[in-house]
């Protein structure tokens, strides 16, 4: 185990200690403010330690193991080796687990979110691999349970989308997705191309953590422009005969949210207005992760949806994301929805790169 790990976890075990001292007071429970935060911090301490002292039981196990191998007796010898293999495929689990659990965690990884996907460069061919996209995102959700829903759209003449935007919602969705942010770059043969040539288009995405409606930014009412209009697209003559779409827009910062898939202008306005939340909160947070990015390079998480992240190589079925140097050859399996090696790769990116920071502030 490294050094700043042990020295973390000896701290918490220390922690511990002074958790329970102050608990069995009997003035405590006078504060049950007080008492409830203590109690919470004592819970999540106990989660660490517990592993953590089993993880020093093996140690010790190990140690009397070793000093078996001394033994003249064959079989004495057999029985260390066997609890030598043991305790070290122990160990190494109980060591991996911990520094899962050491990890900061972005409160919003459980969240539910929006994402919303653009057409770029590429004209027709943009908004085709936009709805692409769309379907691989969607077929991805399926796998994982997560409910999806359109909150707005805008269709190209071809059938793909100029903009299409989701609310996706379901165990952990923003913590899965967040690392789609970014350009999103298609190089293959257009289906309007008659000579075959390979064109170049991209896509932006954008993922957005819903925000939590009691801990969400307060929004003055004054500084918002609500409009109403007919909402257009697919929806029978409902669609055609109501202005019940609703577009928000946020004076301040030019942040606009439109809604036009409820059936009410009142079911509109608030799922819009939820969106447009879950905008001006991933502004505040890009410019956090923009300020943070200055002082500690990293590759992934910055959410600026500018740069291009990833390359989709339709003639040789290659799929690459350049944040991480990740390349399969399973592109059409990916576009089916089989996004979890890539998900699992950048996750374990960003796992690695805090265990960096963490070790380098010790």
């Amino acid at each position: 185990m490294k050094p700043f790990m042990r020295a973390q976890l000896e701290r918490s075990v220390q922690r511990l200690s002074e958790l329970d001292f102050l608990l069995s007071r009997e003035d405590i429970m006078q504060d049950m403010t007080q008492f409830m935060l203590l109690s919470r911090e004592h819970a999540e301490v106990v989660a660490l330690v517990t592993p953590y002292q089993k993880w020093l039981q093996h140690s010790a196990d190990m140690d009397a193991a070793q000093a078996m191998l001394q033994d003249p007796d064959p079989q004495v010898q057999a029985m260390a080796q066997e609890e030598l293999a043991h305790g070290s495929a122990g160990m190494a689990t109980l060591e991996a687990q911990l520094q899962r659990m050491l990890l900061p965690k972005d409160p919003d990884d459980a969240r539910n979110a929006f994402l919303e996907i653009r057409a770029g460069t590429g004209g027709d061919e943009s908004a085709l691999f936009a709805g692409d996209l769309l379907r691989m995102y969607s077929r991805y959700c399926a796998t994982k349970q997560w409910r999806v829903e359109v909150i707005s759209e805008s269709v190209s003449e071809l059938g793909g989308y100029k903009e299409v935007v989701i609310r996706i919602e379901g165990a952990g969705v923003y913590g899965a997705l967040k690392f789609e942010s970014g350009g999103h770059r298609v190089q293959r043969v257009p289906t309007t191309e008659t000579q075959g040539r390979i064109h170049t288009s991209a896509c932006t995405v954008a993922v957005l953590a819903e925000p939590d409606e009691a801990q969400a930014i307060q929004i003055n009412t004054s500084e918002l422009r609500i409009d109403t209009f007919r909402a257009s697209g697919a929806g029978g003559q409902h669609i055609n005969k109501t202005d019940s779409a609703v577009r928000i827009t946020h004076l301040p910062t030019g942040i606009v949210a439109e809604c036009q898939d409820g059936r009410s202008q009142h079911s509109n306005k608030a799922q819009a207005l939820r969106v447009l939340t879950a905008r001006i909160q991933e502004k505040d947070r890009a410019e956090r992760a923009a300020k943070d990015a200055a002082e500690r390079k990293s590759l992934i998480g910055s959410g600026d949806r500018s740069d291009r992240i990833r390359t989709y190589n339709f003639p040789q079925g290659r799929f690459t994301d350049h944040r991480i140097n990740l390349t399969l050859y399973k592109l059409l399996a990916i576009m089916e929805g089989d996004l979890g090696d890539v998900i699992e790769a950048l996750q374990a990116y960003e796992a690695a790169e805090q265990l960096a920071a963490l070790e380098g502030q010790t």
